[in-house]
């Protein structure tokens, strides 16, 4: 199934219903999607046969799988950074492993891509940390560039200077980015369209999702609707566009419930227009 010029999609989560997630794709009116990590019953088996069957039957695309991973929060920018990714060395190794299975998994869907928050990318190369997570996502990388894929890491938790830096010591060529250009914002890393044009060589995914600078110290900034925020949209897709980026603009509205899909329905419409404008 091939994709129009920057088609829209959604960022989606899977629950104990896959048909009624797939749903809201539907009703959103995309036909791709980035899929968070299903639950483990999911991941083979009978449940990977009922997912595929659904996937089949809506007609949705999966363009990305998300990893996640059991004992990440997000709650505030110290505890990020002590939980998620490949950073807390206590669970690397299941972690590891875990992002292998969800390739495995992503195979068998038919997609070439999984991702990851890779965790808080030490700054100073030198710190024993960042060699360590380097071997992670080489690690990983490697396993995925056997079943045919690409690793995508996505942006927010460190600054674009940085992650180029890690990708050319990860040293894989099958790293790329899923570039979403809140998460600089809320992270209070850097402007995103700076980010966009360093690391532009590697995006092959973006999400498009809005949010405000961080006020505190240690706090996130908030994520807002798409186009009510400080990543200013419309700079962003002509940036897109300038760098030739050709892939889905996946939305992504990290709340749930009917305020979610009419915040995606609105977003879809913007997108369309500013995809679509001379």
């Amino acid at each position: 199934m091939s994709l129009e010029r920057m088609a829209i999609g959604i960022m989606l989560g899977v629950g104990e219903d896959p048909r009624e997630s797939l749903r809201k794709a539907k009703e959103i009116g995309v036909d791709n999607v980035q899929m968070g990590v299903p639950p483990d019953k999911y991941l083979e088996g009978e449940g990977l046969e009922e997912l595929r069957s659904a996937l089949k039957e809506f007609g949705i695309k999966v363009t990305t799988v998300f990893c996640g991973f059991e004992g990440e929060s997000y709650a505030d920018i110290p505890t990020v950074r002590k939980t998620v990714g490949f950073v807390p060395r206590e669970r690397r190794a299941e972690r590891i492993r875990k992002a292998m299975k969800i390739s495995d998994f992503a195979k068998e869907i038919g997609c070439d891509r999984i991702a990851a928050h890779v965790g808080f990318i030490p700054e100073d190369p030198s710190d024993p940390l960042y060699g360590e997570v380097v071997e992670a996502v080489r690690e990983v990388a490697e396993y995925c560039k056997g079943n045919g894929q690409i690793f995508c890491l996505e942006t927010g938790q460190e600054t674009a200077q940085t992650l180029l830096r890690f990708i050319k010591d990860v040293g894989m060529d099958n790293i790329r980015v899923n570039f979403d250009p809140a998460n600089m914002i809320l992270y209070g890393v850097g402007d995103p369209i700076e980010a966009l044009e360093l690391l532009k060589d590697y995006v092959v995914g973006v999400h498009c999702k809005d949010g405000k600078w961080p006020t505190e110290k240690d706090k996130l900034g908030h994520e807002v609707p798409l186009g009510e925020g400080d990543v200013g949209i419309e700079r962003f897709i002509e940036k897109l566009k300038e760098i030739g980026y050709t892939g889905p603009l996946t939305i992504e509205r990290e709340i749930t419930g009917e305020e979610q899909k009419r915040d995606m329905l609105k977003a879809k419409a913007l997108l369309e227009r500013l995809r679509d404008r001379g």
